[in-house]
């Protein structure tokens, strides 16, 4: 009898740290995008004033109206081009606990106009730096120095004075 109790004892532990553990990894579904605002780790949403446009984090979605509908995607629009989310202000949405953060949108854009500004703030990443290497990047110098060299014809390559390679420059004395 003894034995018994002991196994069922056993048995709920075990059945009570497998659940606990499972709420626990279902808790952390979305991480903050690396251009999020650093210091909020309890927030749902931001609200993009500059863009009108809102981010859900905990599903990595962007939030915004288009053909009379709020439309949910991992992307921006296409109104939205170019658009740097590292350098726009993000208001985070620390009262709001929904699913529908839209329906206090007129609130927000008023509160929130485009070009507003708050408390300074720093993202949680740095900005990715676009690097001037690379195969486009070496053509597009590529062209600039032939059109140059090559006495005015574009795309000469060593068909005159200056060109690359095949002779034309001053040798060695």
């Amino acid at each position: 009898m003894k034995n018994l109790k002991t196994i069922m004892v056993g048995i709920l532990f075990y059945i009570a740290v497998s659940a606990q553990a499972q709420v626990v990894v279902n808790v952390n579904l979305g991480s903050a995008p690396q251009w999020g605002p650093a210091g909020y780790t309890d927030v749902r949403y931001y609200y993009l004033p500059d863009i009108e446009v809102y981010y859900d984090i905990q599903t990595s979605m962007f939030i915004y109206f288009g053909n009379g509908v709020w439309i949910q995607r991992s992307y921006l629009p296409s109104r939205c081009r170019g658009y740097d989310l590292y350098g726009g202000y993000k208001v985070v949405m620390q009262n709001y606990h929904g699913n529908y953060p839209y329906t206090h949108f007129n609130e927000h854009k008023m509160k929130y106009a485009k070009g507003y500004r708050g408390n300074p703030q720093k993202n949680i990443g740095q900005k990715p730096v676009k690097s001037g290497i690379g195969p486009k990047a070496k053509s597009n110098s590529y062209q600039k120095n032939s059109y140059k060299s090559s006495g005015g014809t574009k795309g000469g390559q060593g068909s005159g004075k200056g060109g690359h390679g095949k002779g034309g420059g001053k040798g060695k004395k």
